[in-house]
């Protein structure tokens, strides 16, 4: 392992099991626990932890904590896609591609609500889902249009960032 990760190296060793129960008892399954795991530790691969840690099982749990936020996110988003197709009649229903493609969609636009601040989430959600106007959001929110407009802009550059991420 190169020495720039020595330190997660480390953490690994010391507090991978324990991190392990930690989650299990969230979420009672032990391959979900690993996987949280896991991807606990990859999370401090591509974000080195500070040179010392007080605390180094607290800081793990706020990594995992995050991560088990964006599991159960994802979960309920696939159970209401999963509802909705149940109610469309079985000739309408998609494939199995189409409806990969569909999930892969919602996480990313779940990423892309993820990173906004709940207003701009909740202008950006007015716009889309229920069609309004900048003006009736700003009515709504009792905000200015240029403010709606801004948060709005924030919204559609995250979208940007997070496609040309996800599908370059």
């Amino acid at each position: 392992m190169p020495p720039d990760h020595a330190p997660v190296q480390q953490l690994y060793r010391s507090h991978h099991g324990w991190l392990q129960g930690w989650l299990y008892r969230r979420v009672h399954d032990r391959c979900d626990a690993a996987d949280l795991s896991q991807d606990t530790f990859v999370k401090l691969l591509t974000h080195t932890p500070p040179a010392e840690l007080r605390e180094p099982r607290a800081y793990l749990a706020t990594i995992a904590r995050r991560l088990l936020l964006n599991l159960y996110r994802r979960r309920s988003l696939e159970r209401a896609y999963l509802e909705a197709l149940a109610t469309l009649p079985e000739d309408d229903a998609p494939g199995a591609e189409h409806h990969a493609a569909m999930l892969e969609a919602l996480h990313a636009v779940d990423q892309v609500l993820a990173r906004l601040p709940e207003k701009a989430r909740r202008a950006f959600l007015l716009s889309q889902l229920e069609g309004y106007s900048q003006e009736q959001i700003a009515l709504e929110m009792a905000v200015n249009v240029r403010t709606v407009q801004r948060w709005l802009l924030r919204a559609f550059e995250e979208c940007i960032v997070l496609a040309s991420e996800q599908w370059p």
